[in-house]
């Protein structure tokens, strides 16, 4: 059995493996679910650190996945292999095929920093990080504010957010009003919204009319951080 756990970074999508990666629905799931992500997607990573086991089909289907990903202009990273899938990549020959790194937060940084192919730039305006626990408003906050001009990251975990403070390098960040329950990351994005323009979101916002709310948003942050008005 494979389950599939896939989650937002900014604008890499990370892609957590469980199980065994085999002949047959395993890797039929694992091909659907990449393929489907490739459709409005580009930099992906494989997250494989709860990997059992892979046999020659499951590896034969990952090393398709990543042709296909590079043919749409993408790439896809590996990280946190086990020791026995790092054996069969050795033995296979396969590992020089792949971008390898050690953890999640490496795989992710290495496209913010220029390792393989980038993830496309939504606008080239000044970056901002938007952190939201639904995802419903980051996707109405990422239309909204690049259609403004701005280079907009998104994650609704606060623990992603800390990683793209510091590789995605924003110049403002927009809050949700729950940030969950962990202190110490509570504690490091007020550390980091001191030093940076931020604007806290209305415990309501999901529910506000979406044009007031887009209207009220924009004039929030356009007074925080103007964008070039030749580029907006």
């Amino acid at each position: 059995m494979l389950t599939l756990e896939t989650r937002q970074i900014g604008r890499v999508t990370v892609v957590r493996c469980a199980g065994r990666i085999v002949l047959g629905d395993p890797s039929e799931s694992l091909r659907s679910h990449v393929t489907h992500l490739l459709r409005d997607r580009r930099a992906l990573v494989l997250h494989l650190g709860e990997v059992g086991f892979i046999d020659s089909s499951g590896l034969g289907t990952i090393v398709r996945l990543l042709t296909t990903t590079r043919q749409s202009h993408g790439d896809l990273k590996l990280c946190t292999l086990p020791a026995p899938v790092k054996a069969l990549l050795k033995i296979t020959t396969t590992q020089r095929l792949f971008d390898i790194h050690e953890s999640e937060e490496s795989a992710v940084a290495a496209f913010y920093n220029g390792t393989g192919p980038a993830p496309a730039a939504q606008a080239d305006g000044p970056a901002i990080l938007c952190v939201h626990k639904s995802a419903d408003v980051l996707a109405y906050l990422r239309a909204s504010l690049s259609a403004a001009g701005y280079d907009v990251h998104t994650t609704s975990a606060v623990r992603d957010a800390l990683l793209l403070l510091r590789v995605a390098h924003p110049k403002l960040v927009v809050l949700g009003h729950d940030l969950g329950s962990n202190p110490e990351r509570k504690a490091a994005i007020d550390a980091a919204c001191a030093h940076l323009p931020c604007v806290a979101l209305p415990k309501d916002f999901s529910t506000l009319h979406a044009a007031e709310a887009a209207e009220t948003l924009l004039s929030e942050v356009r007074m925080r951080l103007p964008v070039n008005p030749a580029r907006a």
